[in-house]
């Protein structure tokens, strides 16, 4: 594949229309006489385009929304939904109090996040997704059970740790059921590798719990490994690998057919080190 420098100089080369261009910050376009050229983005577009490049540990796939989630994403939003911003939250302004903080990745319909809540109200917590009606399912169930604990933000969940939660707030962060990427050639999307520890491990609090869980055995391995690497921190499992699920994670339908079927869920506890 040839590339010729632009007659004016500029950085922008011409390709063949099969080519693949992979590089981020670098865009294709067709020129008026309908051959390829790439131009470089702006600073900014360029990382606007190296997000939208990452690879992703999710596929959304939105289906429909209910009468009854479009009703909460629009009346009740105001009351539990918090914007997207490239800046640091103010936890304690959201919530008008200072409280230990749980944070969910990934709340899927919300059912089980919902419940911890009304369970713990002495606790504030925050629901990551990417998915619309998941979103508007959790909305609708929080304002029927008139709670004030729990908000959610319907985002990447990587750039929400990255940009809006500071460092040293998350009391407790879970991770429940995450999709766990079957087929070899997907391994790579799993959202629980080194790069994902460096980013959640200096948000946890100090004493700060990661919790996580699957019902797949190859990523239950993976998560153990990656965290049992990690000298950050240490393991709760008097064993060094799994424990049972707390009392504070409610069983899910699908949780409870699955130990019926004789299917295995595995969840991990982590603590943050240099506790005392």
């Amino acid at each position: 594949m040839s590339e010729n420098a632009a007659s004016d100089g500029s950085d922008v080369f011409a390709y063949a229309e099969n080519s693949e261009i992979k590089s981020p910050g670098i865009v294709r376009e067709l020129d008026e006489n309908g051959s390829y050229v790439r131009h470089r983005l702006s600073s900014a577009d360029a990382e606007q385009d190296y997000r939208n490049r990452r690879i992703k540990s999710f596929v959304v796939r939105e289906g429909r929304l209910t009468a009854g989630q479009e009703h909460a994403l629009t009346e009740y939003w105001k009351d539990y939904g918090i914007d997207y911003q490239d800046r640091p939250l103010d936890i304690s302004g959201v919530f008008g109090r200072v409280a230990p903080l749980a944070l969910e990745i990934g709340f899927g319909m919300g059912k089980s996040l919902v419940e911890m809540a009304v369970r713990d109200p002495g606790r504030d917590f925050i629901g990551i997704e990417v998915h619309t009606p998941g979103v508007g399912a959790c909305i609708m169930a929080a304002h029927e059970a008139g709670i004030s604990n729990l908000r959610v933000i319907h985002y990447d969940a990587v750039d929400v740790l990255s940009n809006m939660i500071p460092d040293g707030v998350i009391d407790r962060l879970q991770l429940y059921f995450p999709d766990p990427w079957h087929k070899a050639r997907h391994k790579k999307r799993r959202l629980v590798k080194p790069d994902f520890m460096d980013l959640i491990i200096p948000k946890l609090a100090v004493c700060g719990i990661i919790h996580m869980a699957t019902d797949w055995e190859p990523y239950a391995q993976q998560m153990l490994e990656v965290q049992s690497e990690d000298s950050r921190i240490e393991n709760l499992s008097p064993d060094g690998t799994f424990v049972e699920r707390p009392d504070y994670r409610p069983l899910t339908k699908f949780e409870a057919r699955g130990q019926r079927l004789g299917h295995g869920v595995w969840d991990l506890l982590f603590r943050k080190k240099q506790c005392n």
